[in-house]
């Protein structure tokens, strides 16, 4: 979502490298902002505390944002900007984004606001060109895709609300579920009824539950348990491994409806796997998501997204304003080389709980 009249006569950073860009990318738990020149140059940087509207409230969200972007305009020398480029959690339907968008571009940080879904950051951040399907996987699942005309492909991701199932939140629920069952009885047997509860120091699901229920073990710690449930289908367990075979059938399914959206199923383009799941790697996981890309879109490539998504917000802005693509290879080489921002986690947008809150109760979106 746009808002105000982007012009070469917004701020200005100096001579030739007019205008500037304001990019912002904001998760649950992090926000990132940078000021970037239309020549590629990065005048500042700085880390913010996750914005969630939601549980907050627009305005102290908004309030919270601003001290990560007046850090970055002073380390510019500005106090404004020709263009803000922000990419945020929580923004998961066009009302939403003009709402934010509307709020954001009323702080007067830039002529011009475009306010996007954080998954986009994520997928801009992984291409040379804005062409291409990206699939995340944090806490909650996600896809978007882009062509260069500008058509996208989105889903609403709110959990299992919106048909979502996935993500580490998902998977460790999944767990504890297969887990409970195969203990007393009612399900099959398998060893996350002994891995899971090993994790926490505990000899069975029961005493596991019952910590949960409590609240001795925090709700919050359950994410824990997905790296748990991986490597115990690492080790061979039938059920672990089934619902990790079953996590690379949704990835695969969000991204080949987003391909066939876009027209592009048949197409030579790249599919960017993102989050803590996905960029984790993991070998099952892997090799299923892209055996089965290369049943259903063969002429598609999965990679893995290296890039802090910050970069994806900065690119989407630069490509509004027009800047050249050597001003664009020189800013994505400054967040590759240096993580452009301290303690930035370079592998994947979010680290198992940033990317949504709200996908992680089954109330909003991955992204």
């Amino acid at each position: 979502m746009r808002t105000g009249a982007d012009t070469a006569g917004g701020a200005r950073a100096g001579g030739a490298d007019a205008p500037s860009v304001l990019a912002v990318d904001a998760g649950n738990s992090k926000t990132d902002v940078a000021v970037v020149t239309a020549g590629g140059r990065v005048l500042g940087t700085a880390r913010g505390e996750g914005f969630r509207p939601p549980a907050v409230g627009v305005g102290p969200a908004m309030d919270a944002l601003a001290l990560p972007v007046k850090e970055a305009l002073a380390a510019a020398g500005l106090s404004s900007v020709t263009h803000v480029s922000a990419c945020l959690a929580n923004a998961d339907f066009p009302v939403e984004e003009e709402r934010l968008g509307a709020a954001l571009h009323a702080r007067g940080w830039g002529a011009g606001t475009e306010v996007r879904n954080d998954t986009f950051a994520i997928l801009r951040s992984g291409i040379a060109e804005p062409y291409g399907v990206a699939v995340v996987c944090g806490a909650g699942i996600n896809c978007v895709g882009m062509r260069p005309d500008g058509r996208t492909a989105r889903f609403p991701a709110l959990g299992r609300l919106s048909g979502d199932w996935g993500g580490g939140w998902g998977l460790a629920e999944e767990a504890l579920w297969h887990a409970a069952r195969a203990e007393d009885g009612r399900g099959e047997d398998t060893a996350l009824a002994r891995t899971l509860p090993a994790h926490f120091g505990l000899a069975t699901m029961y005493d596991l539950l019952q910590a949960l229920h409590l609240g001795e073990i925090p709700g919050r710690r359950r994410h824990e348990l997905s790296p748990v449930l991986f490597a115990t289908a690492e080790a061979g367990d039938r059920v672990a491994r089934s619902l990790v075979d079953r996590l690379a059938e949704e990835v695969v399914t969000m991204a080949t409806v987003a391909l066939t959206r876009l027209e592009l199923l048949d197409a030579e383009v790249p599919v960017l796997l993102g989050g803590s799941v996905l960029a984790a790697r993991h070998r099952q996981l892997d090799e299923a998501v892209r055996t089965l890309l290369a049943a259903r879109a063969p002429r598609a490539t999965a990679r893995v997204v290296t890039s802090p998504p910050v970069l994806g917000a900065a690119l989407l802005g630069l490509d509004h304003v027009g800047a050249p693509v050597e001003a664009k290879e020189r800013v994505r080489a400054f967040f590759n080389e240096s993580d452009g921002i301290e303690g930035s986690d370079r592998t994947d947008g979010t680290d198992g709980t940033e990317r949504s809150e709200r996908s992680a109760s089954g109330n909003g979106a991955a992204g």
